[in-house]
């Protein structure tokens, strides 16, 4: 099992916008963001510590300009944390091992879906591609993304 935590190192090459927002909570613009319109299979992981945190599979075109989800993939590494900064009332999302702000949780997502949307800055992630997951050490992930196979008619 690989041991996700904060990496001082990672920490000091992060781009200014990458820090601003894992380190200092910031937002990022909408809709000139990395992700926010990245349709291609794969995994989310934090940028800070590589824990893995969200599937396409689970991503969906919020019309928010920030990439979108509707679960984490592993729920233990998201945290939910009160936040009533900027004069309201929200709910933000942090990386539970590398402690990077991630965004916020609100109740308007798909219904069909649970209803939630995970609304997530593109500079808090990294994106593994399908085809690179192996390689990259989260080869479990592989799975969620295989088609089932056709049962034979008999």
């Amino acid at each position: 099992m690989h041991e996700y935590r904060k990496n001082p190192e990672v920490i000091s090459k992060l781009s200014p916008e990458q820090y601003r927002v894992t380190q200092k909570g910031g937002t990022e613009r909408p809709f000139g963001n990395e992700y926010w319109d990245n349709k291609q299979p794969g995994i989310y992981v934090d940028v800070v510590s590589g824990e893995p945190l969200f599937a396409s599979k689970d991503k969906f075109d919020s019309h928010s300009g920030w990439p979108s989800f509707t679960r984490p993939l592993v729920a233990n590494n998201v945290i939910q944390l009160h936040d009533s900064t900027h004069g309201m009332e929200r709910i933000e999302v942090r990386s539970a091992n590398g402690d990077s702000h991630l965004g916020h949780l609100f109740e308007d997502g798909p219904r069909e879906a649970g209803g939630m949307r995970y609304c997530i800055n593109s500079a808090s992630l990294r994106f593994i591609p399908l085809d690179q997951l192996e390689q990259e050490g989260y080869g479990e992930f592989s799975e969620l993304f295989e088609l089932p196979t056709k049962k034979e008619a008999r």
